[in-house]
């Protein structure tokens, strides 16, 4: 299936880096935060995870000191107090420590885009121009759900719509990546939150520019030391993982020209043979994109993971304990790395 976004980056912007290097983008994959089969519900346990695991990992060596949550609002059935100006006095030492967060839609956006067209463009066309802000309203819904659950951990987190800071796409193709405030944000502190969104476009009126399209070109512009995408299985597998046999492809080789294959397991013609599906309603492609898109951030000399959300072996990617030749053999995930 047609992703909704073509890949080539030579339109995009280039800006200076932030003033100290990026450590991690960390890629919150739809289907790991949502339930992807029901409309706009969030999978609150794993994002509660996900968001405790981010904390642990940002800001290493202090989990001891009491976490002071940045969520001030009133939330329905919650009687939380806000902090006090004392509960911050010992605060002073923490370190968001350059990460960068970008989350899929899953079960909010996906189904509006795909009912109305949005990918396909035609702004002209008011079902395609009602989907549009459908689409947008759900992503942003979900977008702030999750800098509220990073922020009551503590975490400095804003959210940035690629719409609204100005990414643009023409016929599809990323045309406009302006990440000078990402970057901004990142040097004054905070840890940037994106998402997939609905883009306009400057031959097709709009799009929908995906997560995992988003991260690659974060990657080119901003060099962090490694990705991590979190998803809701273990890896890469050589078919869809619900079939009999799925083998975990443990780490994957990308060549300069692209081209990638299997290291580990060794197994017989496995060369790009992976084999998956895309959701009926899923408007980014699905693994399709984020195999694509982790093959090109690795072909920069990036290492990416891809490990299952919520567990003991994603709190040790997003720590940085797996970089170099630091992966053991019970690791359970997939690396994808240039060949080197």
């Amino acid at each position: 299936m047609d992703d909704g976004i073509s890949r080539n980056n030579n339109n995009s912007n280039q800006i200076l880096c932030p003033i100290k290097p990026i450590r991690c983008i960390v890629k919150l994959g739809g289907a790991a935060i949502t339930c992807k089969n029901e409309i706009e519900k969030m999978n609150e346990e794993s994002i509660e995870k996900v968001s405790s695991q981010l904390r642990q990992a940002m800001i290493s060596g202090l989990s001891s000191l009491k976490i002071c949550g940045m969520d001030w609002s009133k939330r329905p059935g919650n009687s939380e107090a806000s902090p006090t100006v004392d509960d911050f006095s010992d605060q002073s030492l923490l370190d968001s420590d350059r990460f960068i967060v970008v989350h899929g839609a899953g079960s909010f956006g996906h189904f509006q885009a795909s009912k109305s067209g949005v990918h396909k463009g035609g702004l002209n066309q008011p079902l395609v121009k009602a989907g549009f802000v459908a689409t947008r309203i759900s992503v942003t819904t979900l977008n702030l759900e999750i800098v509220r659950a990073l922020a009551r951990e503590g975490i400095p987190s804003i959210g940035m719509s690629p719409f609204s800071c100005g990414w643009l796409t023409s016929e599809r193709n990323v045309a406009s990546a302006d990440v000078s405030m990402v970057a901004k944000a990142i040097d004054s502190g905070f840890v940037p939150v994106l998402h997939g969104d609905a883009v306009l476009d400057e031959a097709q009126d709009c799009t929908i520019l995906s997560g995992d399209v988003i991260i690659r070109h974060l990657a080119a512009q901003l060099k962090p030391e490694y990705v991590v995408f979190l998803t809701d299985v273990l890896g890469v597998y050589d078919r869809p993982p619900t079939e009999p046999n799925a083998v975990l492809l443990k780490e994957i080789a990308v060549s300069e020209d692209g081209s990638w294959s299997v290291v580990k397991p060794t197994l017989k013609e496995m060369n790009k043979q992976v084999e998956i599906t895309v959701a009926a309603h899923d408007t980014t492609g699905g693994m399709v994109t984020k195999i694509w898109e982790a093959a090109m951030i690795a072909k920069l000399g990036i290492d990416v993971y891809i490990v299952k959300a919520a567990t003991d072996d994603s709190l040790r990617a997003l720590r940085g304990e797996l970089k170099g030749n630091n992966v053991p053999e019970e690791w359970l995930g997939t690396v994808i790395r240039l060949l080197r």
